[in-house]
């Protein structure tokens, strides 16, 4: 009698990371947690400067800075915060990105397809939302990709405020998520808000990056070779007409993200974590602190939910992504045989889910992208992106409290390590 084949085993979603994931988790998250501490407080900063002293604030962002001649840099502050500032925070999206590719959650084309679809529902439901919210007269169409970004320093940043311990499995499926709708936001603003493009400049800001890479590939060291080097790319992309954050991924996905020989390190991990304090901990803030300051009154909190164009944004972060995100991974992990781990629940992701609906620094950028000929809805778009984070965040905190005294047990769990060797008990119990 023929032996029947083996059923294949479900493989586990949210399961254990690896001891090496683990720790590179957790390294990154930490300074993106201080940093989302800072960038609220940046964001608190600009709303009381905006309100109450909003001649100087006005005054501070339009102040110009930086040569005319021959790349035409003489740009407000305000300007070179989007612009300039905001290319190392995408520099450092296009390290995680690379580094997911070849190393983490997505070097597994099974692995991340929930991810990856978690985040394209998370992109394509809030563009929806928003577009059917401004679909009448009075709408503004041109602001659909606003609601679509997530966030994670903000997230991790309300994390650390409620002192909710969520599992490391959690918080990797949320990086993870992020790393991908960064990619998507960095192709939307590519794509639809580039205008007026110099070839010229564009031609030479990739020769630039074609001798970035030539010189990483051959492993030539030295900052003061590539910072200048960076900033020269960068320059040529602002004058392209593409936005100039687009050179900042570019730069970072040439990276070498994986380890040759025996480095302990490879050079992309090693340069992301010298550059992402940089990047949390000023870049991002700063930029906060020049983007977040509208005016907040009772008309104008109200305009947020009666006029189109808000109204759409705030559905779009806390209902489309919350629902794009929960119901994409729902799907993926049923089509895929995916098992949830035991020890959470669907509940969980959900909760995550609302989390993700924090769209804030990527969001404000393209409140000004998409209303460039109109300030007045631009701040109200910002306004919404306010609104709407903070519904998220409330709403996640909620779900999350409710679990929290659970989270605290598994992320003991995770970290006890009896014997004090630096490695926790659950990886010596595996390895037995």
């Amino acid at each position: 009698m023929a032996t029947p084949p083996p059923t294949p085993t479900r493989r586990q979603f949210l399961g254990r990371l690896s001891l090496p994931e683990r720790t590179y988790l957790a390294d990154a998250l930490r300074t993106e947690t201080v940093g989302g501490i800072l960038l609220l407080l940046a964001a608190a900063a600009a709303l009381l400067w905006a309100n109450l002293w909003p001649g100087s604030y006005d005054s501070v962002r339009e102040w110009t800075i930086g040569p005319s001649a021959p790349l035409h840099l003489d740009l407000s502050l305000d300007a070179w915060a989007k612009d300039g500032l905001l290319a190392i925070f995408f520099f450092v999206a296009g390290i995680e990105l690379k580094r997911e590719f070849v190393a983490g959650e997505l070097r597994n084309p099974r692995a991340a397809m929930l991810p990856v679809v978690a985040a394209v529902c998370g992109v394509a439901l809030p563009a929806i939302v928003y577009t059917l919210a401004n679909a009448g007269p009075g709408g503004h169409p041109t602001g659909w990709a606003i609601p679509t970004a997530t966030d994670i320093a903000f997230a991790l940043g309300v994390l650390a405020v409620v002192g909710s311990h969520l599992p490391s499995a959690l918080r990797a499926f949320l990086l993870t998520l992020a790393v991908v709708d960064d990619l998507i936001a960095i192709l939307i603003i590519a794509v639809f808000y580039s205008s007026g493009i110099k070839f010229w400049a564009l031609g030479l800001s990739l020769a630039g990056l074609v001798l970035f890479w030539f010189l990483h590939r051959h492993g030539v060291r030295g900052w003061y070779l590539y910072v200048p080097l960076a900033f020269l790319i960068w320059a040529l992309m602002h004058e392209s007409g593409v936005h100039a954050t687009v050179s900042g991924v570019a730069m970072g996905l040439i990276l070498r993200c994986h380890k040759v020989g025996d480095e302990k390190v490879s050079p992309g991990e090693h340069i992301e974590h010298l550059v992402r304090p940089l990047s949390a901990g000023f870049a991002v803030p700063v930029f906060a602190l020049f983007a977040a300051g509208v005016a907040i009154t009772g008309p104008a909190l109200g305009e947020v939910f009666t006029q189109a164009t808000p109204l759409g944004i705030v559905l779009g972060l806390l209902v489309g992504k919350t629902v794009g995100i929960f119901c994409g991974t729902w799907l993926a992990a049923r089509f895929t045989r995916a098992e949830l781990n035991p020890q959470l629940k669907w509940a969980d992701l959900f909760a995550v889910a609302t989390l993700a609906g924090i769209g804030f620094t990527v969001s404000l950028l393209i409140s000004d992208l998409a209303f460039p000929d109109d300030p007045e809805l631009a701040d109200r778009a910002k306004a919404a992106v306010l609104v709407g984070s903070l519904l998220c965040a409330l709403v996640a905190t909620v779900l999350l409290k409710l679990r929290n005294r659970h989270y605290q047990q598994l992320v003991d769990e995770e970290n006890l390590d009896s014997d004090g060797d630096g490695i926790p008990d659950v990886y010596q119990q595996t390895a037995l």
